[in-house]
């Protein structure tokens, strides 16, 4: 077959526009290739051993200094943050988280006093009387059994002279109170209460004393023996007749400031007594 001279320019020039197509093709795809590269496997997956190096081999690759540096400058607080402060404890509840003043406990002196009279006893009855105050060398005049009351003459050493019969006996081996007492009641820091108990053996008088303020209210509740007698400072009573009245409890409001006392008297054998204050 024979061409003609313009077939074969047109065939020619429909080459070279092929060519050029195909050449932009090919350049377009290999600048996909650059920007795109194809994600590679993990060395796990393709049987890297480097992935499976312990952590602690010296062959293993190593964080670059830059990367250290980053991660300690990481690790270290900002100065422009504040430091946390504690957590803030709750407030206390007045009446929940303070605990109550109890009442003090008020006794009198059982020494570095006048003993007018004792009652024996002894654990291994009857009581010696003896003619001198010490064991050896010394008479048995008498013989005491328990629960007997003695009038005391004098005290000496740990001996106690009896006038009946008339001789000494030992001190440890007899019950004695003061015959007068006259002390002070203290509340405790806080409180406003306080427990009085003691016991006169014989005839006697034991007064406590308190300090209260004018218009506080006082209360005092009998708990053993004889209600006491509350008196101002002036010894004007605040109370009736504390042996006959039969008295268990009193409350009033104080009339002047000033010491307050509680007086109880015995004029035979004695008692035992108990009662409680409180002052507001």
């Amino acid at each position: 077959m024979s061409f003609t001279n313009s077939q074969i320019i047109t065939v020619s020039l429909a080459g070279l526009a092929t060519a050029v197509g195909v050449a932009a093709a090919t350049i377009q795809s290999g600048a996909m290739k650059q920007s795109n590269p194809p994600l590679a496997e993990s060395p796990a997956a393709t049987g890297n051993p480097i992935s499976l190096a312990p952590t602690n081999n010296p062959e293993s690759v190593q964080p670059e200094p830059l990367q250290l540096e980053t991660q300690a400058a990481e690790s270290r607080p900002s100065r422009s943050q504040p430091a946390k402060s504690p957590a803030l404890q709750p407030p206390l509840i007045a009446g929940v988280s303070v605990p109550k003043v109890g009442p003090v406990v008020v006794t009198p002196p059982d020494s570095g006093c006048k003993i007018t009279q004792a009652v024996v006893s002894d654990p291994n009855p009857p009581l010696n009387v003896r003619s001198r105050p010490q064991v050896s060398g010394s008479k048995i005049v008498g013989k005491l059994p328990n629960n007997t009351f003695v009038s005391v003459a004098e005290e000496q050493n740990g001996w106690l002279r009896i006038t009946e019969p008339a001789g000494w006996i030992a001190k440890n081996r007899t019950e004695s109170s003061c015959s007068n007492v006259n002390q002070q009641i203290n509340f405790l820091a806080g409180g406003d209460e306080a427990i009085v108990k003691g016991r006169i053996i014989g005839g006697g008088s034991h007064s406590y004393i308190i300090r209260a303020a004018k218009g506080q209210i006082m209360t005092v509740k009998n708990r053993q023996g004889v209600f006491p007698l509350i008196l101002t400072s002036k010894g004007k009573a605040l109370t009736g007749d504390n042996y006959t009245g039969n008295e268990t409890e009193w409350t009033g409001k104080m009339p002047v400031t000033g010491n307050y006392t509680f007086q109880l008297d015995s004029n035979f054998r004695g008692f035992q007594y108990e009662f409680y204050v409180r002052v507001r």
